[in-house]
Formats: C-alpha cells, sequence, structure tokens
C-alpha cells in the first residue's frame, strides 16, 4: 500500500495529487506570492530629504523570497509522509522546490521525477499523475 503524491506546481498554486490504491484524492496550496503588488507611496523613485534617492526593489525582493520560502515548507508538509514524488508544471517554481526537496536528507529519495507541463484541467492533472506511476510501476 504506497502513497504515491504527484504535484502540480506553479507560482499562483500547487495542487496535490495523492494515489492510494485505486483511490486518489486532490488538495490545492495557494501561494500568497504577490507578483504585481503596490505599496502606497512607491510612485516617486526620490525622497524628500534632497539628493537621496530611494527604490523599494531590495524590499519587493526580500517580500517575495520570504513569501517563497513560506509557500515551500506548507509544500514540504505535506510530502513528509508519502513513498514517492512526482514534479510537474510550466513554471520555474517546480526547480526551486525540487532543489528544496534533494537538500533535505529525509526527502531526497522520494523525488522520482520532474517534468515539464503546460495548465492543465484538474481531471488532466490526475489522469497524468495515474499514467506516470503506472509507466515507471511503483
Amino acid at each position: 500500500m504506497k502513497k504515491n503524491i504527484g504535484i502540480w506546481i506553479d507560482t499562483k498554486q500547487a495542487v496535490i495529487i495523492k494515489l492510494l490504491n485505486d483511490t486518489h484524492s486532490v488538495k490545492v496550496i495557494e501561494s500568497n506570492i504577490e507578483t504585481r503588488e503596490r505599496i502606497d507611496g512607491e510612485s516617486k523613485k526620490y525622497g524628500r530629504f534632497g539628493g537621496q534617492f530611494m527604490t523599494y526593489e531590495k524590499n519587493k525582493l526580500n517580500r517575495k523570497i520570504e513569501q517563497t520560502n513560506q509557500y515551500v515548507k506548507n509544500l514540504l508538509k505535506e510530502v513528509e509522509n508519502c513513498d514517492s514524488v512526482v514534479l510537474f508544471g510550466p513554471s520555474k517554481m517546480k526547480t526551486i522546490f525540487e532543489k528544496e526537496l534533494k537538500s533535505n536528507m529525509q526527502l531526497a529519495n522520494k523525488l522520482i521525477g520532474v517534468s515539464n507541463s503546460k495548465l492543465l484541467t484538474e481531471n488532466q492533472m490526475v489522469a497524468w499523475v495515474k499514467d506516470f506511476y503506472k509507466e515507471i510501476k511503483i
């Protein structure tokens, strides 16, 4: 009785498909990563302090990195008690999550595949994961 997981991952959300025997369950985790945000008062690129210039790029980058780290932590909690994981999706988020999985000693051997994929419906995602595990016979 193996618990196999397929994760379609994107910057906006992750769809986790858990296969247990012949049944499957689907769970969606939102990322809460703000890709286009506007902070009040950032329209001017200069301050009221004479010739000093202020940029908000570092603040935005730090906020995005922190949100990404929180997203990855939430996904790692889902992967902890499974036998194998396959990642697929259109964005670079899958490679970020892959690096995090490989750096975790307990979860590194659970990752069995990473694949590129386009935007799929939920039923197509479930079929993709089932076909993947049928091909490798785990």
